[in-house]
């Protein structure tokens, strides 16, 4: 891939997505399929004025090997050096970077319940860490192609040619263009549009209906509002989370979601591939559901606690869209999230919430944010999905005509 143009996405990552400060610290989470962005990264993270850069590696197949051989004890264990990791993130509020390239099946036959269970017992440990933190930092998403996961998608190329495919896909549906910076402040006008209409209805109910057996009513809490684009920490810096995004999202109420919901793509979950599957909700919870493939992993993600069963998100995304349009199912819920309608099961955004930099966390939550130690995006989207608006002035507005906005 052509290095100018990989250069213009690591500036676009750290200037746009994380908007790193002069004197700032920044963290990176990166697997091993792409070292020399990486660096290009680190670079543009410096040339913003970072006073560090800290690069963290992941690798899908240790983290299997530490399931299969540590003893639930040790996996569930906070550790003195990952407290101090947590006590300096809460101290210094370093940007947080993410570039995802995981193979979409690179966890398959791990041992879910023992990880599932390491993870619920190891969350009540830093959950008070993660809450002093929340909308406090800047952080993006981004991705990057690993091997694995682009011969997932061009199984039919070769590694490179695979590999070249995949970036190719990325930087397209990431706007890395001749001048990325002014695409996306251009994009992030359109989105802050559609969610000032919104905004504007007073929506006090959304009903989903598809031809797939989709048929959902889910409430929006009065005092939140949706967002999209770019977004503002509570340190008065506005980033973009997501690279790429194509979505106006909110918060519903806590407890207030009827009926079901077909899933329209598979979902990638801890490495894992689940897919066909449908969810039924009574008063606000998941109540009965079913994939499938791997309905196991789907019985783990919506049990992982008390949060995990509600939706912390509501998410339209129109089905004509660059992502969708590609015609490529990515395996990865950055882009397939925003290739279609979502919902998301478990926290919720209080940053949603109208006026949140003057309330606390706690505040938020009251209002009826869901909390979790997860949240998972699952697409729902259809080329036929309409939604109509419930608003507390007593109007049914319709919001999406075959799968697309009716504005």
């Amino acid at each position: 891939m052509n290095k100018t143009i990989l250069r213009k996405y690591a500036q676009l990552i750290a200037a746009v997505g994380a908007n790193v400060q002069k004197g700032q610290e920044v963290f990176i989470t990166a697997g091993l399929d792409q070292p020399e962005f990486v660096a290009m990264v680190v670079e543009a993270c410096y040339r913003c004025g970072a006073a560090r850069v800290v690069v963290d590696w992941d690798y899908q197949p240790l983290e299997k090997l530490h399931v299969r051989h540590q003893s639930l004890r040790t996996l569930s264990e906070l550790t003195d050096w990952q407290e101090a990791r947590w006590k300096h993130y809460v101290d210094r509020l370093p940007c947080r970077i993410y570039l995802v390239s995981d193979d979409p099946d690179g966890l398959k036959g791990i041992n879910q319940k023992k990880l599932a269970t390491a993870r619920q017992r190891r969350y009540p440990l830093i959950k008070g860490y993660r809450d002093q933190i929340e909308n406090k930092y800047q952080w993006c998403i981004a991705a990057v192609p690993g091997a694995a996961w682009a011969k997932k998608l061009f199984p039919h190329l070769t590694r490179h040619q695979a590999i070249e495919k995949l970036w190719e896909a990325i930087l397209s549906a990431s706007r890395v263009g001749d001048d990325p910076v002014a695409a996306w402040r251009a994009h992030n006008r359109a989105l802050s549009d559609h969610c000032a209409w919104l905004n504007g209805l007073g929506i006090e109910r959304l009903r989903y209906t598809a031809g797939n057996g989709t048929d959902f009513t889910v409430g929006m809490i009065p005092e939140a509002e949706f967002k999209g684009g770019g977004e503002r920490s509570l340190q008065g810096i506005y980033f973009n989370p997501n690279i790429p995004t194509e979505e106006c999202f909110t918060s519903p109420m806590r407890g207030v979601a009827e009926g079901i919901v077909h899933a329209s793509k598979p979902l990638i979950w801890e490495g894992q591939l689940i897919d066909r599957f449908w969810i039924r909700f009574h008063e606000g919870k998941a109540v009965q559901w079913h994939a499938d493939i791997n309905n196991d992993a789907l019985t783990h993600m919506i049990t992982m606690d008390e949060g995990s069963a509600c939706l912390g998100e509501c998410a339209l995304v129109p089905y004509d869209s660059p992502i969708q349009n590609s015609g490529l199912l990515f395996y990865n819920t950055l882009f397939d999230e925003n290739a279609a309608c979502h919902l998301a099961l478990g926290m919720g955004f209080a940053e949603t919430i109208r006026g949140f930099e003057n309330k606390t966390l706690e505040e938020c939550r009251a209002l009826g944010i869901n909390d979790s130690m997860l949240h998972v995006d699952f697409m729902i989207g259809t080329a036929d999905m309409n939604i109509d608006a419930q608003t507390r002035y007593g109007k049914t507005v319709a919001v999406f005509r075959n799968g697309n906005w009716a504005r």
